[in-house]
């Protein structure tokens, strides 16, 4: 069988010709949009890493936003917490010394009005009682009454012991001025010179007297010199019941009426 170079050559060059023409008509823009997919495909997986990183990236940045919100309320609402504390103890602290001093005022207003109405009530007895004292003693006054007062009188300066009676006598040595001798009634001539030589008779000494009348002695008789004093009056009486008034509404005596109610201290001072 004989070749026919011609055709064999014709379908060779015809097959190189179809070979590049569909090489470059065919095959090169399929593989250039296979390419060019592909790299669309690349870019857009690529713009999917970013957008999914971007999106992790921010997921991540809202957490830790979140946890530090958390965090930072969970401060605030500690620190308003104990702020709240430390106001509402700083509150129950004013609180509390408010009320113990409104406490404490009160207890003094209480103490220093129960006082006052101690004294007032303790005065106006007192006062009442020598009013009254005073008002039977000179309605009863009589020459009886004024002896038995000088009697009493007497017998209280012979009763002194010997410190009485030296005290009372260094004051007649020391005084400068005569002896007073008060009384609540005036004195007859008679009970005078009994007094004197009483005092005589007591003191062995030999001294000027000078007599007074005073009714706030409420019925008594007192002898001063130099300061020293001693006495015996009904009021020495009055002063042991107004002594008991004041024990009895719990007042503290004041210094005079101590002195009162004490009446053999206040007839030696």
């Amino acid at each position: 069988m004989l070749i026919d170079w011609f055709t064999v050559v014709a379908q060779t060059l015809n097959f190189l010709i179809l070979v590049w023409l569909l090489k470059r008509f065919l095959y090169k823009p399929i593989l250039n949009a296979l390419d060019a997919r592909e790299k669309r495909i690349a870019d857009e997986l690529a713009d999917a890493d970013a957008k999914k990183a971007d999106a992790q990236h921010e997921r991540d940045e809202f957490q830790r936003r979140n946890e530090e919100f958390d965090q930072r309320r969970a401060a605030l609402l500690n620190n308003a917490t104990a702020e709240a504390a430390a106001e509402r103890q700083r509150l129950l602290n004013e609180a509390r010394k408010e009320s113990d001093a409104l406490r404490t005022k009160w207890q003094e207003t209480l103490r220093s009005e129960q006082q006052s109405l101690s004294e007032e009530l303790s005065r106006r007895t007192r006062e009442e009682v020598f009013a009254i004292a005073r008002k039977t003693l000179a309605d009863l006054a009589t020459t009886n009454l004024e002896e038995q007062m000088t009697d009493a009188f007497i017998r209280r300066l012979h009763k002194l012991d010997s410190v009485q009676r030296g005290e009372l006598e260094s004051a007649f040595k020391a005084a400068s001025t005569p002896a007073i001798v008060r009384s609540t009634f005036h004195l007859a001539p008679t009970q005078r010179m009994a007094i004197e030589r009483a005092v005589k008779d007591v003191l062995a000494i030999h001294t000027q007297i000078q007599f007074e009348t005073t009714p706030n002695l409420v019925s008594g008789i007192e002898l001063t010199a130099n300061g020293h004093k001693i006495a015996w009056s009904i009021g020495h009486y009055l002063g042991s019941l107004h002594k008991h008034v004041d024990d009895l509404l719990k007042v503290p005596p004041k210094t005079e009426t101590k002195a009162i109610a004490d009446p053999e201290q206040q007839a030696n001072g």
